[in-house]
């Protein structure tokens, strides 16, 4: 049995106080959630006084991204031992933004990945095709891409440590979702591609998040699909009833 995963993406939002606030707030509206891991994702400077705050409760605490060195001349970075250090459980690897602005690849994402896994963290992986990909009829060429490129060389035994969070490109903070079938659809294709390079227990084990525009509103019939695992939130993931309707979606 799967266990769900909502997680949110809390972006480029959020200094300090506003932080602080907010898992305030959302720490009392999920306290009673169970069989649900919550995670929330902040930016690099309030992780701090994020894991402060969310300490002994059910509430995880990932960064959006890490560095594949452990240190070194590379100003501007963060490597994933700094992340552990700062009270880190799970980092985002390879989401859309990381790869459309900032030049990163399934190469990169793979060194990423790797070293993250090295250091101790869980990884929420991310993979998506654009508009232009879909409309072409190379949605899944793209994801079998991604996947293989990012998963390389990557052993069996490391695979319960990475979560894979499906995005269609399209779909993100557009207020465009993925119809509950296209999602399912392209979840179930991850799967029986991870079935194929790891084998079918691992494939049956590993968990698929979505992700796209993911509101109170819809959540209940994206999880209500066979392969889909939970859910990565952005927009929504920043005001507290918002993210705590969704990780309490089975109520």
């Amino acid at each position: 049995m799967r266990t769900p995963v909502i997680a949110g993406n809390w972006k480029l939002y959020k200094k300090s106080a506003e932080a602080v606030n907010l898992v305030s707030e959302l720490i009392p509206l999920v306290k009673q959630t169970t069989g649900v891991e919550i995670i929330v994702a902040p930016v690099f400077t309030v992780l701090g006084k994020v894991r402060d705050v969310i300490a002994g409760t059910n509430v995880m605490l990932a960064a959006q991204d890490c560095f594949w060195e452990e240190e070194g001349a590379y100003t501007g970075e963060v490597s994933p031992g700094m992340l552990c250090d700062t009270g880190c459980s799970h980092v985002i690897i390879g989401h859309s933004e990381r790869r459309q602005y900032f030049g990163e690849t399934d190469t990169t994402v793979n060194r990423k990945i790797k070293a993250a896994l090295a250091a101790g963290l869980t990884v929420l992986f991310c993979i998506g095709e654009t508009l232009a990909e879909r409309e072409s009829g190379n949605t899944f060429k793209v994801l079998d891409s991604q996947v293989c490129g990012g998963l390389g060389d990557i052993p069996m035994a490391e695979l319960s440590k990475i979560i894979i969070a499906y995005e269609p490109v399209w779909a993100i903070g557009t207020g465009k979702t993925a119809t509950n079938e296209q999602a399912q659809e392209a979840h179930a294709h991850i799967r029986a591609l991870i079935a194929r390079l790891y084998g079918r227990d691992e494939a049956e084990a590993i968990r698929i998040l979505y992700g796209g525009s993911v509101k109170p509103e819809n959540i209940k019939g994206l999880m209500a699909q066979p392969d889909i695992d939970g859910a990565l939130v952005g927009g929504a993931s920043l005001n507290a009833p918002s993210f705590a309707a969704i990780a309490n979606y089975k109520l």
